[in-house]
């Protein structure tokens, strides 16, 4: 069975009743793939075992970047390329770079963090959305299971969420196309339908 096609998906009324399932699933040795749900729950994250984000480390680094190039940009420019007696001043004055060097340091972080957080959240143009369930922009709560990712066959895991009070438990399958979207499908689409007729085909 391959992965990220096959799931198992359950729906909770209450998001009291989706933390202690949450729990109870991940204790029966079940792995859950993501849980949906109409609003913030407060505790999901710990229940579900997420650590915490990187992105602060990622934001250091972009930002260090910037001010390195920042102040080697000026530098280069001012007491290499072309150096100016300006009010006797030195050619290389580190306090008149500091407007600059805050500047590319807090572009360099913001462009950096965003470009990560679309690759590591794989939001390309032409990903097609997976839609489990269209009650989760609503008041249910979905949590899908990923079949393929676990040892449990596919009626153990029902029997489980069925345990844990899901109010519905049903399988929910996605196709090659849907689950790998083609950037030149999208493009082609994108330039004969228009931005709001494109290949994003909700099922």
């Amino acid at each position: 069975m391959e992965k990220n096609k096959h799931f198992t998906v359950g729906i909770f009324d209450d998001q009291d009743v989706l933390l202690k399932a949450v729990r109870e699933v991940r204790n029966r040795g079940v792995k859950i793939d993501e849980v949906y749900s109409p609003f913030p729950v407060h505790g999901l994250e710990h229940a579900l075992g997420y650590a915490r984000s990187k992105m602060p480390i990622a934001a250091f680094f972009f930002g260090l970047t910037g001010t390195i190039l920042a102040i080697l940009m000026q530098s280069l420019m001012m007491g290499v390329d072309w150096p100016m007696i300006i009010g006797g001043k030195p050619f290389i004055a580190i306090p008149d770079f500091v407007p600059i060097t805050f500047e590319l340091t807090v572009l360099l972080s913001a462009f950096g963090m965003s470009f990560t957080f679309f690759f590591i959240s794989d939001l390309k143009p032409h990903k097609v959305p997976k839609i489990f369930d269209r009650r989760s922009t609503d008041d249910k709560h979905v949590m899908t299971i990923d079949l393929a990712a676990n040892r449990m066959g596919e009626e153990q895991i029902n029997a489980v969420l069925k345990e844990v009070e899901a109010e519905e438990v049903y399988r929910k399958d996605f196709t090659d196309e849907e689950n790998e979207g083609s950037f030149i499908k999208y493009v082609v689409d994108l330039f004969t339908n228009g931005v709001t007729s494109s290949s994003r085909k909700l099922s």
